[in-house]
């Protein structure tokens, strides 16, 4: 939902900088394992203390990252399939990192509806992701859904974000997890209905060759 316009945006800011990188000679791959371990450090040192906001701030400078390395990579000529794989990876770890830690301090807490919203989160956005790659490996296309990635973060990291001080807004955080189930199982309900119309287009030209 956001995706195509997150992107854009920080790629033109980002841009300078990728730019200066991939002069001094710094790889795609070295900037991609370190917001991975930056943002996975962050929330497992942070969320999991409860320091949301702090969390927050520094996951998603890890995070820009991401965009980071795809830049750096093309003005390097160093684009390449195990960078692709890496990324996408990496991409994995971070939001392991992000939903687990959550699930761990409401785990900690009491907070049994907090720890099941933040886990089935983390479960929706792999199958999301998985269901991407198995239908592009075998030759459908699978990146539709109102929940990708980007929105998945943008959605978590601003209601965790307010929850902590100087905010401490009440009940956003809650919302921000539950809206992002509802949003990341019709993600996976559109990503099925997709991969499965092109199944049945294909098996329809077949037949009828």
């Amino acid at each position: 939902m956001f995706n195509v316009q997150v992107r854009t945006v920080f790629t033109k800011l980002l841009n300078p900088l990728g730019v200066r990188l991939a002069r001094a000679g710094v790889t795609p791959n070295a900037i991609t394992v370190f917001g991975t371990v930056g943002a996975v450090a962050s929330a497992l040192v942070f969320f999991t203390r409860g320091w949301w906001f702090t969390g927050t701030l520094l996951i998603w400078a890890f995070v820009m990252l991401d965009a980071l390395d795809g830049i750096v990579a093309r003005q390097s000529g160093k684009t390449s399939k195990f960078g692709g794989f890496l990324d996408s990876t990496c991409d994995r770890f971070a939001d392991a990192a992000v939903f687990g830690s959550i699930a761990w301090y409401f785990a900690m807490h009491g907070q049994k509806w907090m720890v099941l919203g933040a886990l089935l989160c983390l479960v929706l956005g792999s199958i999301t992701s998985y269901i991407r790659a198995r239908a592009e490996g075998a030759g459908f296309t699978a990146s539709v859904g109102i929940a990708e990635r980007t929105d998945r973060l943008i959605i978590v990291l601003v209601g965790t974000g307010l929850t902590g001080d100087p905010f401490g807004v009440p009940y956003v955080q809650a919302t921000a997890l539950w809206l992002l189930v509802a949003a990341s199982t019709i993600t996976v309900g559109q990503r099925f209905v997709t991969v499965y119309r092109q199944a049945k287009a294909l098996d329809g030209a077949s037949a009828g060759s």
